[in-house]
């Protein structure tokens, strides 16, 4: 057996792109319409790690989604969280649950699942504004 990818429904592919490629920072593999079943599957992943892939699933037809905690959550191993979590709050995403201790933090995507940040090796001594920081909505 092997792990093959995690299917994330969207509701807006765009939207989700600029999220998952533009502010997370994955890449995009590759894509498939299909036309007859109405849906786009766009396949994601960090870079230098595509054994472990994102699937974004784009019905053509408007729903309405709902979810995030019954999914749980995608974790990302990042080299620096602090780096990470700035670069990402000044792209506009939330942190919902800051790294005040140097390890883990919590995003969400634009159809609210939850992305949970891992630090890379051992935590980052605490610094702010992180460690002073509340948490924001849920995560």
């Amino acid at each position: 057996m092997r792990y093959l990818h995690t299917m994330v429904r969207v509701s807006d592919l765009d939207a989700s792109l600029e999220f998952y490629c533009g502010k997370l920072g994955l890449k995009e593999l590759g894509r498939q319409d299909s036309p007859a079943g109405r849906f786009t599957l766009v396949f994601l992943a960090a870079p230098g790690d595509e054994t472990a892939q994102v699937e974004l699933t784009y019905n053509w037809d408007p729903e309405t989604l709902a979810g995030g905690r019954n999914f749980g959550h995608l974790a990302y191993q990042v080299d620096d969280i602090y780096e990470t979590c700035r670069r990402l709050a000044e792209a506009g995403v939330t942190i919902n649950r800051p790294p005040r201790d140097g390890r883990m933090a919590f995003v969400r995507s634009p159809d609210q699942i939850s992305i949970e940040l891992l630090q890379k090796g051992a935590a980052l001594p605490p610094q702010e504004p992180w460690k002073s920081m509340p948490n924001t909505g849920i995560w």
